[in-house]
Parts: structure tokens; C-alpha cells; sequence
């Protein structure tokens, strides 16, 4: 089955940095464009970054650009999600989430991992 296993999430004060990891099997990885999205406590999803099936395009959520990059390893089938210079508003479960190149509109979803910005 398509599996997306998020981890790296934890409790940080402000202006640290924690890298996330995305896992994923079941599924041809290197067919798969890969987004991380989040949600924060009473609000909706938002996208903040997605890398092309290759990782020779990013695009990330202005709230986040120059902060935040995502990356992937293909032979590791690992998308990943480098998080510097955090704010409390960052604070969200965040969500790994696979695309295939075919049906762009459609994807997997992980379970999701939380983060905490906080002092």
C-alpha cells in the first residue's frame, strides 16, 4: 500500500530549526512530485513547499520563502523539509503529501508530524 511516514517534528523556541523527514513506500517514488502542507490548531491546510519529481523545481508559501527548503532523495525515496529561523506562527501538524506526475490533482497523505515553536 501508498505509505508516507512524516517524522523529525518536536518542540523548538523561537528562531530554532528542526529538519523533517518524509518516508515514503508503496508507490513509484521518483514518478511523484512531493509537498509538505500544515495545519495549525483552527485553521485550514495550507501548501508551504513542493518539489518536482525530479527536485529541479521548488515552490514554497511566501510565509515561509528563504526560511524553510525542501529537498528530496530519490534513492533514498525520503522527501525532506529544513526548517530555520522559526517562528510561534509555524506551529502545525505537518503533513507530507505525494503527487503522481499523471494525476497532479490527486496524492497520498502522511499521517503528519507536530511542530512547536515556542519559548
Amino acid at each position: 500500500q501508498v505509505q508516507l511516514v512524516e517524522s523529525g517534528g518536536g518542540l523548538v523556541q523561537p528562531g530554532g530549526s528542526l529538519k523533517l523527514s518524509c518516508a515514503a513506500s508503496g508507490f513509484t517514488f521518483t514518478n511523484y512530485a512531493m509537498r509538505w502542507y500544515r495545519q495549525a490548531p483552527g485553521k485550514e491546510r495550507e501548501l508551504v513547499a513542493s518539489i518536482t519529481s525530479a527536485g529541479g523545481r521548488t515552490n514554497y508559501a511566501d510565509s515561509v520563502k528563504g526560511r524553510f527548503t525542501i529537498s528530496r532523495d530519490n534513492a533514498k525515496n525520503t522527501a525532506y523539509l529544513r526548517m530555520n529561523s522559526l517562528k510561534p506562527e509555524d506551529t502545525a501538524v505537518y503533513y507530507c503529501h505525494a503527487a503522481p506526475n499523471s494525476r497532479p490533482a490527486f496524492g497520498s497523505w502522511g499521517q503528519g508530524t507536530q511542530v512547536t515553536v515556542s519559548s
